[in-house]
């Protein structure tokens, strides 16, 4: 094999069906990786993907996050993942506000009560949809409550946030069935905001509508609708996207290492480390993307200004000089940190809520169902440029 033979390619689904042999020879022989197909730099390692993380006046957010949407142009200043300091903080600390402690500390029993009510019709069956029926509807569920979507809408609203990562070769998420489904969950959202603004109630939304932001020359001012459907829209489609991959991959992978997961059956205590393995092993969202503000010279390759950089957090997470044996699944694995929830300025701000919607479902699952076999052949994978997982996960119990 030569350096020719090696491509990496975010948009062909039969690479991204395993994309770990490709990645490890990137970060082996080309951590500082070229596709001249679509314009792109690709970092593998995980040293240089956490430094990229911590270093957002170099690896710039402003240009968008997702490769088929970067461009030369700044993208709308309504999205927080969109921005840079200094006002990225400005609104990451309006919208922390919101996201209290007081709100997610209290959120256990009633995850509890959501799992029990999506799992037990299925005890005593021969088996059901893990992704579905249940790993999809619970964070679903727990973040519609916390921002205020109504019952009626959540399912709407949930199909739409599916309907947006759709993918199609060459062009990725930029195509039509996408695009309608962005403007039919913007759609839903304005109207939730607008119903916040006349009517209150106890809840993230409301929060959004009647804070208030400090510009930097001291002035203060409400967010617009823009800005509330832009922090809505990634709080709902965040919420519910990590962890719908998450569980997906836990029903997969725990079925692959039945002998862990009689461990954390026996063990409970076990979980918040099986989840970080978890989240390690395979990243929901293993691609971000950044735009390069000045020339960058690394690995002996200088990556130009203006170009477009992704950070392989999925490589990273699998990445021997990091993690020892690093292609290993391990709950008992011992490790300070991953980059799955990315890393720095942009650190996911609902991670917390995540973990523990994880270990909360993991154990409500292996209480009830303490082994089960996916029928693989059946499941039904997700393809985008930066997100991962698994649209169906038929299980037999």
């Amino acid at each position: 094999m030569t350096m020719t033979d090696l491509y990496w390619d975010p948009f062909d689904t039969e690479i991204d069906s395993n994309p770990y042999g490709i990645w490890k020879r990137m970060r082996d022989e080309a951590p500082v990786y070229r596709n001249d197909t679509y314009d792109f730099w690709a970092l593998s390692r995980y040293d240089d993907v956490e430094a990229a993380h911590r270093d957002p006046t170099t690896y710039s957010s402003a240009h968008g996050t997702v490769l088929e949407l970067m461009g030369s142009g700044e993208m709308p200043q309504n999205m927080m993942i969109f921005l840079d300091p200094p006002a990225h903080g400005r609104l990451r600390t309006l919208v922390s506000r919101a996201f209290t402690p007081r709100r997610i500390d209290g959120l256990e029993p009633h995850i509890r009560e959501l799992c029990a009510r999506l799992l037990d019709p299925h005890v005593g069956g021969d088996g059901f949809d893990f992704v579905q029926d249940f790993g999809a509807q619970l964070p679903s569920m727990v973040i519609s409550e916390l921002l205020g979507v109504p019952d009626e809408a959540r399912e709407e609203v949930r199909h739409a946030i599916d309907d947006t990562f759709h993918i199609e070769p060459g062009v990725g998420m930029i195509n039509d069935f996408s695009l309608e489904a962005r403007i039919r969950l913007w759609g839903h959202l304005q109207a939730i905001i607008d119903d916040r603004r006349a009517h209150p109630r106890d809840d993230m939304i409301t929060d959004l509508v009647q804070a208030e932001m400090t510009e930097a020359d001291g002035t203060t001012r409400r967010l617009t609708d823009e800005e509330c459907s832009g922090f809505v829209n990634l709080l709902v489609s965040a919420g519910t996207e990590t962890v719908a991959r998450l569980l997906g991959w836990a029903a997969i992978l725990l079925d692959q290492h039945p002998d862990q997961r009689t461990e954390l059956v026996a063990d409970p205590s076990l979980l918040p480390n099986a989840v970080e393995e978890l989240l390690r092993f395979e990243a929901p969202s293993p691609v971000q993307g950044r735009w390069t503000t000045r020339e960058v010279e690394l690995h002996g390759t200088t990556i130009p200004k203006d170009s477009r950089v992704l950070l392989l957090t999925g490589s990273a997470g699998r990445d021997e000089r990091h993690y020892p044996e690093g292609e290993r699944f391990d709950i008992h694995r011992t490790f300070d940190n991953h980059v799955s929830f990315g890393y720095g300025i942009h650190f996911c701000i609902g991670a917390a809520l995540a973990r523990m919607e994880g270990r909360i479902a993991l154990e409500e699952v292996l209480a009830r169902f303490p082994d089960w076999r996916d029928d693989h052949g059946a499941a039904t994978r997700l393809h985008t440029s930066t997100v991962r997982g698994w649209v169906n996960v038929p299980v037999s119990v």
